[in-house]
């Protein structure tokens, strides 16, 4: 197929008229990854969390009590692992949204525009 917008020998379909190709930043890009990321780390916690329902319960009373022991433990790393995590994402966000508005023209970094988030 060949067109507008396609190079001889493409296998892709033409594009509608009037529809040109979306190209998103680098950086812009990165943070829509960071901010999905963020989004799903929520759900990925309740899944981990869920994760010690699933293993196998000891037989005995010395086997039951290190299962036990076992779980509250790996509960509480993968507590810390998150709130680690989302420490780290918010951090990558906010910085990245920093440089973005710096980067701008008509920001608050020259006084017009919108107000800076803090």
């Amino acid at each position: 197929m060949t067109g507008p917008g396609i190079p001889p020998g493409s296998s892709l379909p033409p594009r509608p008229p009037g529809k040109e190709a979306v190209f998103l930043g680098r950086g812009s890009y990165r943070q829509r990854r960071y901010r999905d990321l963020s989004r799903f780390l929520p759900v990925l916690g309740a899944v981990l969390f869920a994760l010690p329902l699933l293993w196998p319960r000891g037989t005995g009373a010395d086997g039951a009590a290190a299962a036990t022991s076992g779980a509250l433990i790996y509960l509480f790393v993968v507590w810390a692992v998150l709130i680690f995590g989302a420490f780290l994402l918010s951090r990558v966000i906010r910085y990245g949204d920093a440089d973005r508005e710096e980067e701008a023209p008509g920001t608050a970094a020259d006084g017009a525009g919108a107000p800076r988030r803090w």
